[in-house]
């Protein structure tokens, strides 16, 4: 991606969304937004524990405790199948490995679109939820050297799992805009922006914070 197709894509998607737990905002303003094996460090998860938490399907969400005594919640990953993934994976990689991958980003969606299907979605249709939304071209300029971008939904198989692998996460010069650009109309170029490790200074990005899903009205809480 040339720094020219990097701005076009800023035009087109000038907000990021990210889809947190109801309640989780005191925590992310304390710490940031942190990844998966980011929050197993904050909480000093013992060793031993760690990979069935950051190397494994979460059919449910795990509850830890933070540094403050405030409660932390680790995401489930049950839109991710086993046997599906297994049969999509390339590169050698096996599902642990997939799972460490993901676990060790924190993920913003680019189409506010997408980020409405998955609360949709009927894994999460009837739980309310926080989304952050972003100003998307600071937190690039910020962090520009730890993120790399996806074109497809990593955290899902569904009914048509798409391939993926070590060159799915692309860092922003590698990653083939113009390709995709012949193939997809604005807003679907890129599906997912994510940062390594996490986003410690998540609050100067945020430009809202609402309250949606579990079929209520959106609910402002930050503007």
């Amino acid at each position: 991606m040339t720094d020219a197709e990097l701005d076009e894509l800023l035009a087109d998607c000038p907000r990021l969304f990210h889809m947190a737990e109801a309640g989780s905002w005191p925590a992310i303003r304390r710490h940031g937004l942190l990844s998966t094996s980011a929050l197993l460090d904050l909480c000093d998860v013992a060793p031993e524990r760690r990979p069935a938490i950051e190397a494994a399907r979460r059919p449910a969400g795990i509850e830890l405790q933070g540094p403050d005594g405030e409660r932390i919640l680790i995401r489930d990953n049950k839109p991710i199948n086993d046997a599906a993934l297994a049969r999509v994976l390339d590169g050698g990689l096996v599902p642990e490995d997939w799972y460490r991958l993901l676990n060790g980003r924190v993920f913003f969606w680019l189409s506010e679109k997408r980020l409405r299907r998955l609360l949709e979605a009927g894994s999460y249709r009837a739980a309310r939820h926080d989304v952050l939304t972003l100003d998307a071209r600071a937190l690039v300029e910020a962090h520009r050297d730890r993120i790399a971008l996806s074109p497809i939904n990593s955290g899902t198989t569904g009914r048509f799992p798409q391939r993926r692998g070590p060159e799915t996460f692309r860092a922003i010069p590698d990653y083939p805009y113009a390709e995709w650009r012949r193939k997809r109309s604005k807003g679907e170029r890129v599906v997912e922006l994510t940062v390594d490790h996490g986003v410690p200074d998540v609050e100067r990005f945020v430009l809202g914070l609402t309250r949606m899903g579990g079929g209520q009205p959106d609910e402002p809480l930050l503007t």
